[in-house]
């Protein structure tokens, strides 16, 4: 009996999620990689290797292989992907298996070209890309086989895609290279300008979890753990959640013109469908505190957040492995 399994990968600058054909999604895991100075030997990949960062000495790289959305270190990308394969598979896969990787939009033929060519060089027997938003919205059960619009905005940690879909494909897309980093980025600059503060990425991630809003919220103190810039010693400081709103406000903003301008070029037969049947949201950044109610006041249409959003994307791309065969025309692959 065959011990390989088709896979379906959601390769996503903060985490890297597998789905198993026939058992589920098996694995999520942070998309990081610790290596040697020289980058030689691997030293830890997934959770082990995100608990590294900002506490790994000099002689330990660590590295985000995936940069908004796109590979940025092939080597590191190449290893990740063959560890987290082996590891969905229990490490008993014998064969090479199909895979269906979820990729942004809006990438290059070159950047296609190097996810398939990582992907191979993991151990894939054949490969193909399936559009990030088209997962999304077939993982959020969306009827997008069907000639009726669907509006899906999937907000990652690198990029967001807003798009139309319809009779399988995109009518109208956009993707931004703005997510979840953009505004973890944003907190930690306001923070080191308003107070000469300086706290690091993770600090940042949980300040937005916690307290973070796209819409004006009731107040909140947060206390964040940092260094004072000025004296270089450990410090306690607190923080109304007012500032950690005004300073996700640019990356917000971005967000939701990037959706206006897809309802803007959207057919008018479409935006009818989508008038009705409103807008979803998927991706860690929908979770944003009221990033719903913004995006309804703003695009005058109903707006809901998929019952689960952080994985509607692997599961979307996990459903695609069914019909893997009869989709081949319209999925993105490389011959070899």
């Amino acid at each position: 009996m065959s011990l390989v399994s088709d896979m379906a990968i959601d390769l996503g600058t903060a985490h890297t999620l597998v789905f198993v054909k026939g058992k589920g999604i098996l694995l999520d895991e942070p998309s990081v990689v610790a290596t040697t100075e020289d980058g030689k030997d691997v030293l830890a990949i997934g959770s082990e290797a995100r608990d590294m960062i900002g506490r790994n000495p000099g002689n330990i790289r660590v590295i985000k292989p995936l940069k908004d959305g796109v590979i940025a270190h092939f080597d590191a990308t190449k290893k990740m992907l063959r560890h987290f394969m082996a590891k969905a598979s229990g490490g008993k896969a014998l064969l090479r298996p199909r895979v269906i990787i979820s990729i942004p939009s809006g990438i290059t033929n070159v950047e296609k070209h190097a996810v398939i060519d990582a992907t191979i060089n993991a151990g894939a027997k054949e490969a193909y890309l399936i559009e990030e938003p088209v997962a999304a919205a077939i993982g959020a059960g969306l009827p997008v086989q069907e000639p009726i619009g669907n509006m899906i905005i999937n907000i990652g940690s690198g990029t967001t895609e807003v798009a139309i879909v319809s009779l399988g494909g995109l009518v109208v897309s956009k993707s931004i290279r703005i997510g979840g980093d953009a505004m973890d980025d944003a907190i930690i600059r306001h923070l080191r300008r308003e107070y000469n503060f300086m706290i690091g990425e993770r600090t940042a991630e949980q300040i937005k979890m916690e307290v973070g809003s796209a819409y004006p919220l009731p107040e909140q103190l947060i206390g964040v753990k940092g260094r004072d810039l000025s004296t270089g010693l450990p410090k306690m400081l607190e923080v109304p959640s007012k500032e950690i709103y005004a300073a996700l406000q640019e990356s917000v903003r971005e967000i939701v013109s990037a959706a206006r301008n897809v309802l803007e070029e959207t057919p008018p037969d479409l935006v009818s469908d989508i008038i009705e049947r409103g807008l979803v949201m998927t991706g860690g950044g929908s979770l944003l505190r009221g990033f719903s109610t913004l995006l309804s006041e703003k695009l005058s249409i109903p707006v809901v957040v998929a019952e689960q959003p952080m994985l509607a994307t692997v599961t979307g791309a996990g459903k695609a492995l069914d019909e893997l065969d009869t989709l081949k025309k319209v999925l993105f692959t490389k011959k070899y």
